[in-house]
């Protein structure tokens, strides 16, 4: 089957490594970002996480305005968004301000998982599961305050009002592929860590798809996790790093991220316990002709619009080189079946 041209992107969450601080670790993002503008990406897009020592994305909108100060042509948003967590208000009045200081280059992506944990989740909003269930009508408020109409509404988020800042819908479920259909807004799915659901979910919205003034087709958008170095081997040891924080995320035991160690048995071993294999199941590791086979066949059976790539690794430098890798793959890909 030929596969279509497909976009290729990058979700950070700013993740923290071992002997690093916060100041490094923003630096290295921006770094990155601007490599990844270089590498032909479309987007980058920062995760919001909360009370978690390996990750920095916390003020993601913060954070979402860095980058885009520090880059110029890359689109920059939010992967995404956890919008009970917020007043659909102040959300409007960041994104309308973060579009009009880079018109064009703003994302909104939205979610309602807490991005956290409960007692977290209680901390930031207390009435955080109310809100969660109430996520399409906190949605279409989000939408009321960026259309020009709302001038004459007694709420208004002024400095939204008419700023074009695209909206996606984020989801691990197929709950909110119902949402993004009727919506007919443009559907990111995390499969990079909640695979289950994800060629349900992908169907759901294809099928159910409504037709808005923002989009007139579905476009599918799918996490994967993706380690390219020069070697085999090299990318194993790498992928280490990863294992060790989906060690920490399932005992509790987090920690900021390791430094690679030689692949062994004992990883092995780990990477077979289901609950681990498949939470990895959209992880491709390997060389660049490995890694390039696993995305063709993971793009040959979702057809997806755009893959946004996730590469948690120790050491920066390696990291910049795998995307440059991964967008290599991408670009042949797409010329392949041009």
């Amino acid at each position: 089957m030929k596969l279509k041209q497909t976009s290729y992107s990058i979700l950070d969450l700013a993740i923290i490594s071992q002997g690093k601080d916060l100041q490094h670790t923003f630096q290295d993002t921006l770094t990155l970002a601007q490599h990844a503008e270089k590498y032909g990406y479309t987007r980058y897009w920062l995760a919001e996480h909360h009370n978690s020592d390996n990750i920095g994305s916390s003020a993601t909108s913060v954070l979402i305005g860095y980058v885009a100060q520090g880059t110029e042509r890359i689109r920059v948003g939010s992967g995404g968004i956890m919008l009970p967590n917020h007043s659909p208000l102040v959300i409007a009045e960041q994104f309308g301000t973060l579009g009009s200081l880079y018109p064009n280059r703003i994302d909104l992506g939205l979610g309602r998982a807490p991005g956290t944990d409960r007692e977290t989740a209680e901390a930031i909003r207390s009435d955080f599961m109310q809100a969660a269930h109430s996520f399409p009508q906190e949605l279409k408020k989000i939408e009321n305050y960026f259309s020009p109409e709302n001038i004459h509404a007694k709420v208004r988020a002024t400095v939204a009002e008419g700023v074009h800042v695209p909206v996606y819908i984020l989801g691990s479920s197929t709950e909110s592929a119902h949402l993004a259909a009727k919506k007919g807004l443009p559907y990111a799915f995390a499969s990079h860590f909640a695979t289950t659901h994800l060629h349900e979910a992908i169907k759901i919205y294809r099928d159910e798809f409504q037709p808005s003034k923002v989009l007139k087709q579905p476009y599918v958008m799918a996490g994967v996790n993706v380690i390219v170095a020069n070697t085999n081997e090299e990318a194993q040891r790498m992928y280490t790093s990863l294992i060790g924080l989906i060690v920490g995320l399932f005992t509790g035991k987090r920690k900021k991220v390791q430094a690679p160690e030689a692949f062994t048995e004992e990883h092995q071993q780990i990477l077979a316990h289901p609950q681990v294999q498949q939470m990895l199941k959209y992880t491709f590791v390997g060389n660049k002709a490995s890694v390039k086979e696993q995305v063709a066949g993971f793009l040959e059976r979702t057809q997806v619009d755009e893959l946004i790539a996730v590469t948690n690794i120790y050491d920066s430098n390696h990291r910049i080189d795998s995307y440059r890798m991964f967008a290599e793959i991408m670009q042949e890909l797409n010329t392949e079946n041009a």
